[in-house]
């Protein structure tokens, strides 16, 4: 039996953005249940302003989740989801454009060590910097898939896609 997926979306898109789209969908098909959170009202005050209120979003979703969640985020959805694993069990983590901080917030990028995770990153990243994310997935001992892509990585939705079935294949029975 598949498990319950929590995805989040970057600051400047929202939960129907391509590629946490894509990924629920996919998701859907091979039996998951899957909830996209509405960040958008959360992140009109900024970046900065922005990281709590989403923070406890995310957990009041894992806390009222079916099962321990699959976290799937994007840019500040990454870091969300990141900071998440530290205080709610979560079954995993897939994280793509990782910024490793958001200026002006107090804390930088953590992650429970324990919780089964990999990224995704673009090396033309202007927005995360590619050499911080990857410092921190080194670090973390995270696997990741470097793309010859931007922040959005929207050249490569179908190589994500595909890298995310071949992760939650490790969640199956």
């Amino acid at each position: 039996m598949a498990g319950h997926i929590i995805l989040s979306h970057g600051s400047d898109s929202g939960p129907d953005a391509t590629k946490v789209s894509v990924l629920a969908a996919l998701a859907s098909a091979i039996g998951w249940t899957c909830q996209k959170l509405d960040y958008r009202q959360d992140d009109l005050p900024g970046h900065a302003a922005s990281v709590l209120p989403r923070l406890e979003r995310l957990c009041a979703a894992i806390d009222a989740s079916p099962s321990r969640p699959v976290l799937v985020g994007s840019s500040m959805g990454a870091f969300v989801s990141s900071l998440a694993s530290l205080d709610r069990p979560v079954a995993g983590l897939f994280l793509m454009a990782l910024p490793v901080e958001i200026p002006g917030f107090e804390k930088g990028l953590d992650l429970a060590r324990d919780v089964p995770s990999f990224l995704v990153h673009g090396y033309d990243d202007d927005v995360c910097p590619a050499d911080r994310a990857l410092g921190f997935a080194a670090g973390a001992g995270m696997p990741t898939l470097l793309l010859a892509d931007d922040h959005r990585l929207s050249a490569h939705v179908e190589a994500i896609a595909g890298q995310f079935l071949l992760f939650l294949e490790q969640f199956g029975e």
